[in-house]
């Protein structure tokens, strides 16, 4: 090679560095840099390991659905549902039993745990539900009104006062002035109507949604003095949870969009 020749060669080279150079300067200044992630905060793939849900009876099919969506939403993370009467779950959860949420059919049950320092945070309102009279499908006490609940010979079963729907139960009758005189007083909702479709009672207090999830089995008949006790239902992630993050993504899942969504459709009200 010629002297000519080698000097293009060498301009030609440096030329096409100067341009690479150029594009990768360019390039480092119109990307952006990564977000930062703030300390002790957790995203959606930081989510695993499991949790246990405390919910009242009443939520059962509700949270059932909830769980299946969340843990879809967050693979390699459980849900662990725990149903009973909301006055129930407290005794368990006071007596040292272990969970990570819970969600009351009201606010005085889950006062009773922020008294005992085992909420964590604010707890958040997430659903309103109101009574309904439920009967066997061909109403054989032909019990059409909550004062044909106070007939004579009529099998009325209801919650006892302690659970939120026994507490909605008294409320109306002070409000009406109409008084029971219920065959049984159970200790949930799902009890309750667990009387009315075996034929043991001839009416029970439930609320419209598990009106609804009972389907064929039982009649619903609304009343308007139902509006005398609206119970609010509140959720909360509680202290000492062994997965805090998680338990926290699952009570705010619960007031999403998606969350509410599948509330609504199973007859909540909005809070």
């Amino acid at each position: 090679m010629n002297r000519t020749a080698f000097l293009r060669s060498v301009r030609l080279l440096s030329a096409v560095a100067l341009g690479v150079g150029i594009l990768l300067a360019a390039s480092a200044c119109a990307a952006p840099a990564p977000a930062a992630t703030p300390t002790g905060s957790s995203t959606a793939h930081d989510l695993s390991g499991s949790i246990t849900v405390y919910a009242a009876a009443s939520l059962k099919t509700s949270f059932t659905t909830l769980a299946e969506d969340f843990e879809q939403a967050h693979p390699g993370t459980s849900v662990e549902l725990t149903f009973a009467g909301s006055s129930d779950l407290v005794t368990q959860l006071t007596n040292g039993a272990p969970g990570d949420v819970f969600a009351s059919a009201d606010e005085k049950n889950m006062a009773k745990l922020i008294d005992a320092d085992l909420v964590e945070g604010d707890p958040v309102d997430f659903a309103t539900n109101v009574l309904q009279i439920a009967v066997p499908p061909s109403n054989p006490a032909e019990v059409e009104t909550f004062a044909d609940l106070a007939r004579p010979g009529v099998k009325t079963v209801v919650c006892a006062p302690q659970v939120p729907c026994g507490a909605a139960t008294v409320a109306v009758e002070d409000a009406t002035g109409v008084a029971l005189s219920p065959v049984s007083e159970e200790s949930s909702v799902t009890d309750v109507l667990g009387k009315v479709t075996s034929g043991e009672a001839d009416a029970g207090l439930v609320y419209v949604t598990d009106v609804i999830a009972a389907g064929d089995a039982v009649r619903g008949i609304a009343f308007d003095e139902s509006s005398k006790a609206v119970n609010t239902y509140p959720t909360a992630p509680l202290a000492g949870s062994a997965n805090p993050a998680l338990a926290a993504a699952f009570a705010a899942f619960v007031v999403s969009a998606d969350g509410q969504r599948v509330l609504a459709d199973a007859g909540f009200g909005a809070p």
